[in-house]
């Protein structure tokens, strides 16, 4: 039998311990063992719980027993969750966890301690909530060197745009309605400002890499400055407008960045909506493969949590090698390849053919459209202060 303990009685910590509870013989047959949580440890008081028994306020009751062998850290925040996870770690004990602030700034602190101590640390639920794309982009894809990865990361921007674009709100509208409805945050800026999404983006370039990618050196833009105008633009380009966590892999160099992108509408992101997730990962053998699904909400990530601590017990005495490396070196590259911009401006189209030849899109009101060809990001600021009047210039996704 396998006791774990459960640090965080929230939206996902209750999720783990109902599906552990409702599913406990699918769960037990997995891990080949009995799964019985015996600690639950979060500082409210809950009476009412038909197994108050477990609660605990004093986190030393779970690093000092010895029968605890794997700890599910669903609290959130870097504080106490950092220092919690690593006392678990050195402690000998496995921990999993859902969450992508702590992986994406201590990860590697973290893996290196498992490592020493012959644990695990996996967090499947960071990324993507219920969708698999750690496990498979560390296993399923080993054999592949990853060139690219795209993706949406984040469903309460996924959900504004998609309410843009098809319910003509302004973004403004659109985020109240997302308040309203539970998928915002009062405060919602690691959302729309991108912040959550490079958190993701980080962890998933790390893995592919094998070596750190500091979430800190990502170029992070968020959604706040996207307009009914970019939208019908985008329409108007036979597009969409996504918040495309991205990422290139070259000769052992990595270049990231988050920001709104323009996909066309026969790409495989263009179509994932509301607050649905979607990770389109190449790799030199395999080609695209996508990964699609709820990307957040309580048994969704809940049920990937489960999911590592039954690898976690399953490889109790041999631990899983997954993770990344602390890098020697520079990784990150300032560049990557050219992108194609969707540019929105407030020229004449004769202004506008006097310094490009691309093609225009849309030429109304005051507005011309047009898509340059790829051309690095110093060209594109030369080109728009040559137009000076450009109001938006949005990547294009190929």
């Amino acid at each position: 039998m396998a006791k774990v303990a459960i640090m965080g009685y929230g939206t996902v910590g209750s999720g783990v311990y109902d599906i552990i509870k409702d599913n406990a013989c699918r769960v037990a047959d997995n891990a080949g063992e009995k799964i019985e949580i015996k600690y639950i440890l979060d500082i409210r008081d809950f009476d009412d719980h038909p197994e108050k028994e477990l609660f605990t306020k004093d986190v030393n009751d779970i690093i000092n027993d010895s029968e605890v062998t794997v700890v599910a850290e669903v609290m959130g925040g870097l504080h106490p969750a950092y220092e919690f996870t690593k006392s678990m770690l050195e402690a000998g004990k496995s921990v999993v966890t859902s969450n992508k602030e702590l992986v994406a700034t201590y990860g590697t602190e973290l893996l290196a301690i498992a490592e020493e101590k012959n644990v695990n640390y996996l967090f499947e639920a960071s990324v993507g909530g219920g969708i698999p794309v750690i496990r498979p982009l560390s296993r399923c894809l080993a054999a592949n060197n990853i060139t690219r990865i795209a993706g949406i990361l984040n469903g309460t921007t996924n959900y504004i745009l998609h309410e843009m674009f098809t319910n003509n709100k302004s973004f403004e509208t659109a985020l109240s309605d997302a308040q309203a409805m539970g998928y915002a945050e009062r405060n919602p800026a690691a959302d729309i400002e991108g912040h959550d999404a490079c958190r993701k983006i980080a962890i998933l370039s790390s893995l592919a890499s094998g070596t750190e990618v500091d979430c800190e050196r990502i170029a992070t833009e968020g959604i706040a400055d996207i307009t009914l105008d970019d939208v019908h633009a985008a329409e108007a380009a036979g597009g969409v407008i996504k918040l495309i966590g991205y990422a290139e892999f070259d000769g052992g160099k990595v270049y990231s960045h988050v920001a709104p992108m323009f996909i066309k509408n026969e790409n495989m992101l263009s179509g994932i909506n509301g607050v649905m997730n979607g990770i389109l990962i190449t790799g030199d053998a395999v080609g695209d493969v996508m990964f699609y699904g709820a990307g957040a909400g309580k048994l969704p990530t809940a049920s990937a949590v489960v999911a590592d601590i039954v690898d976690s017990a399953i490889h109790a005495s041999r631990r899983k090698i997954i993770g990344w490396k602390k890098a020697r070196g520079d990784v990150m590259k300032s560049t990557g390849n050219d992108f194609a911009y969707l540019v929105r401006c407030e020229n004449t189209e004769d202004e506008v053919k006097a310094v490009t030849n691309a093609d225009i899109i849309l030429c109304e009101n005051g507005t011309v459209v047009f898509m340059t060809e790829p051309m690095s990001l110093d060209s594109c600021e030369l080109l728009k202060s040559k137009l000076g009047k450009v109001k938006s210039a949005i990547r294009v996704l190929n």
